[in-house]
């Protein structure tokens, strides 16, 4: 993968083989595109937090807010959120796209089905940017007190 618009992309190669050149790359489930844009992770999370939480809505008959939430928190969000301080997106279209999932999930639970997705305060759940605001505050924190150490891959941030 070439990195970057001005790269010069010479071909390389090892042990007389020629590399395939590649526009993504996925390592450690997050995948990267040769313009560090996290569009297609973000299409890929979606895709799996999707299929998770129409499975869920197949599947599960008693659908009390209780119930929904922890499934949610359990087997939906992960997706949406693995890894997100690396990958975290920077353009509304992404942040829509994440938070479109969410806003599915609880037009799913009868009780709430009828309220603003930013109101709900019922199922105790958080905006999936105010999630993300907070966990970098968080990070934040513990770098200025000194509880978190710099490694390499805290540079990305």
């Amino acid at each position: 993968m070439h990195v970057g618009r001005t790269n010069p992309r010479f071909t390389y190669t090892m042990e007389g083989q020629t590399l395939d050149t590649v526009d993504s790359e996925k390592d450690l489930g997050i995948t990267i595109s040769y313009d560090l844009k996290s569009s297609n992770h973000c299409i890929q999370a979606c895709s799996k937090a999707s299929k998770m939480l129409g499975m869920i809505k197949k599947t599960i008959s008693y659908k009390t807010p209780e119930i929904m939430v922890r499934l949610y928190k359990a087997l939906v969000r992960p997706h949406l959120e693995y890894c997100v301080s690396v990958w975290s997106p920077h353009y509304t279209k992404d942040k829509d796209l994440l938070e479109r999932v969410q806003h599915r999930f609880t037009r799913i639970i009868k009780e709430v089905r009828d309220k603003e997705y930013l109101e709900l305060k019922e199922l105790n759940l958080w905006t999936l940017e105010e999630r993300r605001n907070r966990a970098d505050l968080i990070e934040l924190f513990k770098m200025y007190k000194g509880l978190q150490r710099f490694t390499s891959s805290l540079c990305l941030l």
